[in-house]
Parts: C-alpha cells; structure tokens; sequence
C-alpha cells in the first residue's frame, strides 16, 4: 500500500515562519501563526484516524512546533506592545516629536 501526503503540510510550515518573522510587527504575525497551528491540528486529526496511510508526519510536528513557537512569541509582543503604550508618558513624547519638527522647520 502506497503512503499519501497529509494534507496542507508546506503551508503549514511556511505559515509558522511568516508568523515568526512577523512577530515583531506589533503582533500581527499572530493571523499566520494561528492559521498554521489550526491547520497543524486539523492534520493531525487525520493522521490519527489512520496512522498507516500517511508518511509526512513529522513535517506537521514540526510545523505545528515552529507555529507554537510563533504564537507564544506573538502573544508576547503583544503584551509588550499594550504594557509600552499604558505606561509611556504621551505629553513628553508628544513635546520631543514637536521640538524635531520645529528643529527640522516642518512646524505646521
């Protein structure tokens, strides 16, 4: 008996890395990380049903390893993100963005 393919395998790894790379961007790498791990569980699922059947399991493992990795980091950026705008003082930002633009003569 020939050995099938899970399904959305590549696309689960390549979605686990793009929510890697994107996680610095305020989180937003979370939608692909999310997407990937989803998927991840989804095929595993299947393989589960009928072990014998399929032969890329370790691919989902491991994309569903590299999408964790991505969620965990997203989640903390984003926590990092909420904590630096409740704490940063705005009216001293605001005063030293003025004072550049005033250096700079783009004052409005």
């Amino acid at each position: 008996m020939e050995q099938q393919k899970l399904p959305n395998a590549t696309l689960i790894f390549i979605l686990g890395i793009a929510g890697y790379l994107c996680c610095c961007f305020a989180g937003i790498g979370i939608i692909p990380a999310g997407i990937a791990f989803f998927l991840a569980i989804k095929s595993e699922k299947i393989y589960k049903e009928n072990p014998e059947l399929y032969d890329n399991y370790k691919q989902i493992k491991t994309g569903k390893t590299v999408s964790l990795i991505a969620l965990i980091l997203c989640a903390l950026m984003v926590i990092r993100f909420i904590y630096v705008i409740t704490t940063s003082d705005w009216d001293a930002m605001m005063e030293q963005q003025q004072e550049i633009l005033e250096q700079w003569g783009l004052e409005q």
